[in-house]
């Protein structure tokens, strides 16, 4: 056991939970004012919600003995036997527990990141059941997949630090919550427009300060790869934000503030599987298609005629969808020697590998989330009222208000 690795990865899981909120703000300055409570209390009651499903149950279902590839066992049910010592075959440079938290954090953003797709309509009992559900049955087999020795790890599947596990899957769902929930009332008639991008400005730098946990964490070690992590990372996110305002600007006449947020997170996004694998160059590559790709993602849903309120299916499927390619084309032993070469270094089959990964997060966590959604909606009403989606889900839910007159 290492004490430096120890701290390192204890700070970088207090940085990852920072996320969660950063990410309250950033949806939050994004919805109408009547809706912002709303917005950041679905985030901040994922905190608590998957903390504990993570504990009970979450983390052995992830991490457990391998049972046929698929999921893990029960060896860690109620954090049985998760103490203070490393385990054998689980960061043994780490205490069992310390690796348990950190990856607890990964757990709690990602079904936050789906609720950026029903803002301003889902009823928050409807939404508490289905995180719970989701966690379950969608979030740890695919968890367990990638990092806990399933199928996509035998086979070969590089995602360092979540670009299947938490981007990819979590867009695929909010595709699916979209489509389940349906449009907000007057959605394409009238604008829905942010009501405090200074809100989502903060959001974003809160969510680029922690995603530096997010992924130099993910090396596990305060080690040089941990330092790699962090600089493909920055450069990743810097030239993604560039890339989106200069399309903006190019097309539409000037940059927005909006532009820079939306472009930096899906740097950030595409360089998640990647960012332990590939080099400096490869990682601006990968911010400046992240930038492009994702730019013109968002406008699927006007394309075909879906309500994705926040576009988490335009940034985090777009660019978690480039980032796990591109880590198929840009991936060097000569950055992480227990990874594998991609295309560029001459290993075509990386490539295929990863294009089966992708493949198999879209379509499990798609259909897997369309039917909890069909669940939930026969337990209860997924989404309000139009009588409450007008008047707010501030008032109408939490009986609050985030701006006093």
């Amino acid at each position: 056991m290492n004490p430096t690795d120890t701290a390192f990865i204890i700070v970088c899981s207090a940085l990852v939970m920072f996320m969660t909120p950063g990410l309250a703000l950033f949806y939050a300055g994004m919805t109408r004012s009547k809706n912002a409570l709303g917005t950041m209390m679905q985030s901040f009651a994922a905190i608590g919600v998957i903390s504990l499903v993570w504990m009970f149950w979450g983390y052995s279902l992830s991490f457990g003995t391998d049972l046929n590839g698929l999921i893990g066992g029960l060896d860690f049910l109620a954090l049985s036997g998760v103490g203070m010592q490393p385990h054998e075959s689980i960061a043994t440079n780490l205490p069992h527990m310390v690796f348990m938290i950190f990856q607890c954090m990964f757990a709690i953003i990602t079904p936050a990141l789906i609720t950026g797709a029903f803002a301003e309509r889902m009823r928050f009992s409807a939404f508490l059941i289905f995180i719970v559900l989701w966690c379950t049955f969608v979030y740890a087999p695919l968890c367990h997949w990638v990092w806990g020795g399933g199928w996509m790890f035998k086979m070969g599947a590089l995602d360092f630090a979540g670009g299947a596990v938490v981007h990819m899957s979590s867009a695929s769902a909010a595709l699916a919550a979209a489509l389940v929930i349906g449009k907000r009332k007057g959605w394409g008639k009238r604008s829905f427009l942010p009501h405090n991008l200074p809100m989502t400005m903060i959001g974003t730098a809160l969510l680029w300060f922690g995603w530096f946990g997010f992924n130099a964490g993910s090396a596990l070690a305060a080690n040089e790869l941990a330092g790699s992590a962090f600089v493909t990372t920055h450069m990743a996110a810097a030239t993604a934000m560039l890339a989106w305002l200069f399309v903006e600007w190019k097309l539409h006449g000037k940059p927005t503030t909006l532009g820079a947020a939306s472009g930096a997170v899906a740097g950030l996004v595409a360089i998640t599987p990647a960012a332990g694998f590939v080099g400096v160059i490869p990682s601006v590559l990968i911010g400046l298609g992240a930038g492009i790709f994702c730019y013109f993602g968002v406008s699927l849903k006007s394309r075909f005629g879906f309500d994705d309120s926040l576009d988490v299916v335009g940034i985090h499927g777009i660019g978690g969808i480039w980032g796990a390619l591109a880590t198929g084309l840009f991936a060097t032993k000569a950055v992480n020697a227990a990874g594998a070469d991609g295309l560029f270094y001459g290993n075509p089959g990386q490539l295929w590998i990863q294009f089966v990964s992708v493949v198999a997060t879209l379509a499990f966590s798609f259909i897997v989330t369309y039917a909890l959604l069909k669940i939930v909606s026969a337990i209860t009403s997924l989404r309000v009222t139009e009588e409450e989606e007008e008047a707010g889900l501030d008032v109408a839910l939490h009986s609050e208000s985030a701006y006093q007159a």
